[in-house]
């Protein structure tokens, strides 16, 4: 098949780590062509959806993982596969490049479906799954937000379109500075914030589970470091072997008819103790030390899906 990859710069990426990489070094060992290109290159030309990139070799070299081709111009229409892997944040711009791979479904296969990544945001689907989720709100109001915090006493404040674990506080009973994060987070962005009861459990790790196509297919813990609330692997988190809870499994089976129905292939919740806190579809992450710990060929699992897909 002919693969499309719109994500961040590839010859950035931590080989290691990073999902895309993984993906495009199994797609190219089952024998797929690779073409990639940035979200910047993405257009629409007069009815056509093109891009401007370069086709690419993958390679398990740290300074170099990407042999690139020179730059040339796609109708994207011409590819089997095009995958959304650019990362977040969730911003008008990921918004339109949705709109834009739309447009091609009837001829290419995208990866997630981009209709649903865009009505699916990480912490506004779990709204769906009020039995699974910690207590939530989303506003703008100050009123709201005090009130939320009056009722729980210790929460989580973060930016809703976050992501990394970037702007993310908590806000214990003691603490006296709702007012001046409001006032930063309201004064350079529009977006609502979002509150949730924090969770002591965070303290043992951050459940990283995988689905593919809804079914899980396994899990990596991540602890915060000393002294950190997040657990974030961008932040220093530490990730960690841990086996599939029968609650992590009810979840899982909560939840994944609806993402097979809607074409999300690849998606990675976030667990905390017995909690559901968020469900990643646009870039989620995760496979490569799942692989390590695991020996779980995740990259297997999602091609071997996208290929029965395009038939």
């Amino acid at each position: 098949m002919k693969i499309a990859f719109q994500m961040d710069p590839i010859l950035s990426v931590n080989i290691n780590a990073d999902s895309s990489f993984r993906l495009a070094e199994e797609a190219q060992k089952r024998g797929h062509t690779l073409f990639y290109y940035g979200p910047d290159q993405l257009a629409f030309q007069e009815g056509r959806i093109t891009a401007r990139g370069q086709d690419m070799t993958v390679q398990r070299v740290p300074e170099a993982p990407a042999i690139l081709g020179e730059s040339r111009e796609v109708d994207l229409a011409d590819f089997d596969v095009v995958w959304l892997r650019q990362d977040p944040p969730f911003d008008m711009h990921y918004i339109t490049s949705t709109h834009l791979l739309d447009r091609l479904k009837a001829t290419t296969l995208v990866v997630n479906d981009p209709f649903w990544v865009r009505n699916f945001p990480e912490k506004l689907l779990v709204l769906n799954f009020p039995g699974l989720t910690p207590p939530t709100t989303i506003a703008r109001d100050l009123d709201t937000i005090r009130a939320f915090k009056a009722r729980h006493g210790d929460i989580i404040l973060k930016p809703l379109y976050g992501n990394g674990g970037a702007g993310v506080f908590r806000l214990d009973e003691n603490d006296r500075n709702l007012s001046s994060l409001y006032e930063l987070f309201t004064g350079f962005s529009r977006e609502p914030l979002i509150v949730q009861k924090f969770l002591p459990a965070v303290a043992q790790g951050d459940k990283r589970v995988i689905l593919v196509d809804g079914e899980p297919v396994g899990a990596i813990n991540r602890v915060p470091k000393a002294g950190e609330t997040r657990s974030n692997m961008h932040v220093g988190g530490r990730p960690e072997k841990v086996g599939l809870t029968a609650r992590d499994r009810e979840i899982c089976a909560t939840i994944g008819p609806l993402l097979r129905e809607k074409g999300q292939v690849f998606v990675g919740i976030d667990v905390i103790g017995d909690y559901l806190t968020e469900i990643n579809v646009t870039s989620p992450t995760g496979i490569q030390e799942l692989e390590r710990f695991d020996g779980i060929n995740v990259a297997e699992k999602i091609w071997q899906v996208i290929e029965a897909k395009v038939g």
